[in-house]
């Protein structure tokens, strides 16, 4: 039990910042609502559901919003690549309530963008 634990990078696309900040407008406790879960991706627990037909380790998480008070059903949805064991890209972020999904070709249009 004495392995050396690796570190794992969070990286974030510009799509990811963009709509972070401006949730932050309306969602005060956004930061901290998804902390939880960018924290666990560091420890290396892999949380979340992996979306098919992306063509990459493409994983979307649930995550409540305390400005809303309805649950993680109407919350948050963050969408992450796991790039290799070590490093993580947080891709997007969006609320629930504004969007209903988001589309895998949406997913590589910002992947493929972020990679330039």
């Amino acid at each position: 039990m004495n392995r050396k634990q690796q570190k794992i990078q969070i990286g974030f696309t510009p799509e990811f910042k963009r709509s972070l900040r401006m949730l932050a407008k309306r969602y005060r406790h956004i930061r901290s609502d998804i902390e939880p879960i960018i924290d666990q991706l560091q420890k290396g627990i892999a949380v979340g559901d992996q979306i098919p037909e992306v063509g990459y380790p493409i994983f979307k998480v649930r995550a409540i919003n305390r400005d809303i008070q309805k649950g993680k059903r109407s919350g948050y949805r963050l969408i992450y690549y796991r790039k290799t064991k070590t490093d993580i890209i947080l891709v997007t972020i969006y609320s629930k309530l504004d969007q209903a999904d988001i589309s895998p070709k949406e997913i590589r249009n910002i992947i493929r963008e972020f990679e330039r």
